[in-house]
């Protein structure tokens, strides 16, 4: 024993060695002996867990919607644009001849008919210029009889003759073109509009060319405004076209133009629409709303809030069949109003998920809690509540 200890205190790790394999041979004795330590418990959770009867056939319950009949009705599709009033026509006058401003006829923003004097100039000696040439033409006139008497007579050969006709002819020209000149100086409308602008003053003087004034016409008034190469198909002359303009007025209008080449820039194409302003009032330049009535189709109105997705991400709506089934209907938008969103592509009768669209899927069966009647507004939502299934 002596030497036991001895050995142990000059070398411990030896106890430590022995207490290892004696653990070592314990666990391995019980586990190779049937129906002890771990391996029984094992077997009793083994065989009660076999005797556990587990129910693989519960379904989870049905999930409730409220559902609401909607019926179709006849709307009209239209395309939506912004716009610009404009005028329909617009004349900027200028000096045709030259001259001091003698005389302001008319005042800027008033209103004048075609053939009203605007801006009177100064003639200067254009009338007395203008009777010398009718005198000097009364002589040509005289020679050119004389002239033609004479070779009637044999008495005056050709080239005396036809020098008397191009002096008359040159006679006459120069009366024209001095009564031309003379009427230039009083400027004149052109058609029935506004003066716009009035851009000279009494004694200003003029040169040719040099801008006088501006007329503008804004009866019919025309709206600008520009379509996609996607819609411009659909766009066609005399086409009917709503208008509501910033002010708040809303009127009728029609198409008057529309553009056969595309702008290069913008991939848009030009229109006009036309509407009638008959004493002017309405003003140039003003924004507009303008809606094209493109063609009728059958839809149903439901507010925003009723529509779904379908799980490839389709917009649309779910509707139930008779077997209380749910259906997805992917949708197009007919027209787009504050209160509701106009639907096509729908049967002529239709009942819609209204409550609980977003926690059934296409093909499910539901049970559902049917309205009454009817929505008469799309604003109207159910008050009914619903219970949601686990799904």
């Amino acid at each position: 024993m002596l030497s036991v200890k001895k050995l142990l205190n000059r070398k411990p790790w030896i106890l430590s060695v022995i207490i290892l394999l004696l653990l070592g041979a314990w666990l391995i004795s019980g586990t190779l002996l049937p129906g002890s330590g771990s391996g029984s418990a094992n077997n009793e959770a083994s065989d009660a867990t076999s005797d556990t009867p587990t129910d693989t056939s519960k379904t989870p319950p049905l999930a409730k919607v409220v559902v609401s009949p909607f019926e179709t009705q006849t709307v009209t599709r239209t395309l939506s644009l912004y716009g610009r009033t404009a005028p329909d026509r617009e004349a900027k006058l200028a000096a045709e001849v030259s001259g001091t401003v003698e005389q302001l006829l008319v005042q800027k923003g008033q209103r004048v008919k075609a053939g009203d004097p605007l801006v009177k100039l100064d003639k200067a000696d254009r009338e007395l210029q203008l009777q010398r040439a009718n005198a000097l033409l009364k002589v040509r006139n005289q020679e050119y009889s004389a002239a033609q008497s004479l070779r009637k007579r044999g008495l005056q050969g050709e080239v005396a003759f036809s020098q008397a006709e191009a002096a008359l002819i040159e006679a006459k020209a120069t009366v024209r073109s001095l009564q031309i000149t003379l009427n230039n100086t009083v400027i004149y409308a052109p058609f029935e509009g506004i003066v716009e602008h009035l851009l000279v003053e009494k004694g200003d003087y003029l040169g040719i060319g040099d801008p006088v004034a501006t007329i503008v016409d804004l009866d019919p008034l025309v709206i600008s405004a520009d379509v996609s190469e996607r819609h411009i198909e659909k766009v066609y002359k005399g086409q009917p076209a709503y208008v509501e303009l910033v002010s708040g007025l809303t009127t009728e209008g029609k198409l008057r133009y529309r553009a056969t080449v595309a702008n290069e820039t913008t991939n848009t194409y030009p229109i006009e629409i036309e509407i009638a302003n008959p004493g002017m009032t309405l003003t140039a330049g003003a924004s507009a709303n303008l809606e094209l009535k493109l063609k009728d189709e059958s839809a149903i109105k439901i507010p925003p809030s009723m529509l779904a997705l379908d799980e490839a991400g389709n917009l649309g709506i779910k509707t139930l069949t008779d077997g209380d089934l749910v259906k997805f209907i992917p949708i197009a938008i007919v027209k787009v109003e504050p209160d509701g969103v106009w639907l096509g592509g729908t049967a002529q009768h239709v009942e819609v998920i209204t409550v609980g669209q977003g926690f059934v899927r296409d093909g499910d069966t539901v049970i559902p809690v049917r309205q009454t009647a009817a929505l008469t507004a799309p604003d109207q939502q159910p008050d009914t509540q619903i219970e949601q299934g686990s799904k």
